[in-house]
């Protein structure tokens, strides 16, 4: 990846989370702390990685995005909206009367989403049945899977991280969004859950444990992945909750919050600037 690629993606990161906080902004309050953490993968994953067309959400041929931690349905979306899957206008009506846009990932409501999500967990076992259906008909596209670290406390997630090395799903990538919070605390206090790339390399997976906040490390990580040919590739994203928006990441509780007035202003005011310096090449 050249310095242009990565600018490019910067870019789109900052963009992403201009959206987001607008989307969240909107209806005041909502999933923003996570929401955030994950926007630097999905610039990279819809940045170029996916093979995808906004033109034809349900083409048969595209990779699969499982955003299993469906609460960061707003980066989502932003992320859709911005790809042109649907009008930016939308964002304004998130989780309101007649929305198509809920406060959780809907693949029945929205352009581009592949698997309806938010019962944490759970979107590890339909990641998994995609990815699956895919080797099974001898298709050559991916899934990707995106979890909470909070989220490795389910029971699923262990089952669903068992058996997919047994079938040798070179074709999953499943991330972890390790930002080292949940809804009630940190990881640690809530239950801590140790070395987590050792878990899922003692399960069979191919790791990586990367900066979660570097487009560049983030796209080395899956070429990697897509270069392993006998078994899913886990990337473990050391991320922040809030990452990008420096206001937001030193609220400790910050799994959901209150986004509005001073504070949301004072977040679009930063991003504006983010992406001018970006748009200069700075």
């Amino acid at each position: 990846m050249n310095e242009q690629e990565i600018n490019k993606l910067r870019l789109f990161a900052a963009q992403i989370r201009r959206e987001t906080l607008k989307c969240v902004g909107a209806r005041g309050f909502g999933h923003i702390g996570g929401a955030l953490s994950v926007v630097d993968t999905l610039a990279v994953l819809y940045g170029g990685v996916m093979k995808i067309d906004p033109k034809k959400p349900d083409w048969a041929e595209r990779d699969k995005l499982v955003m299993s931690k469906g609460h960061a349905g707003p980066a989502v979306y932003a992320t859709l909206a911005l790809k042109g899957y649907f009008p930016l206008d939308w964002l304004k009506t998130l989780n309101q009367p007649g929305t198509r846009l809920p406060s959780h990932c809907d693949m029945k409501l929205t352009p581009g989403i592949d698997m309806t999500t938010g019962s944490l967990g759970q979107g590890v076992s339909t990641s998994i049945g995609l990815a699956l259906a895919q080797k099974l008909s001898g298709s050559a596209c991916r899934t990707y899977l995106v979890t909470g670290d909070g989220e490795l406390d389910e029971g699923q997630v262990w089952e669903g991280a068992h058996f997919a090395p047994q079938q040798k799903l070179s074709n999953l990538t499943w991330f972890v969004d390790s930002n080292k919070k949940q809804l009630d605390g940190s990881v640690d206090e809530v239950l801590a859950l140790g070395d987590i790339p050792a878990k899922f390399r003692a399960f069979g997976w191919n790791v990586y444990s990367i900066d979660g906040g570097s487009v560049e490390a983030i796209g080395e990580a899956i070429a990697g992945a897509h270069k392993e040919t006998a078994k899913p590739s886990c990337i473990v994203l050391n991320t922040v909750k809030g990452a990008g928006l420096p206001m937001i990441e030193e609220i400790e509780l910050n799994h959901h919050i209150v986004l509005e007035g001073d504070l949301l202003e004072k977040c679009l005011v930063h991003i504006e600037r983010v992406i001018s310096a970006l748009e200069r090449g700075e």
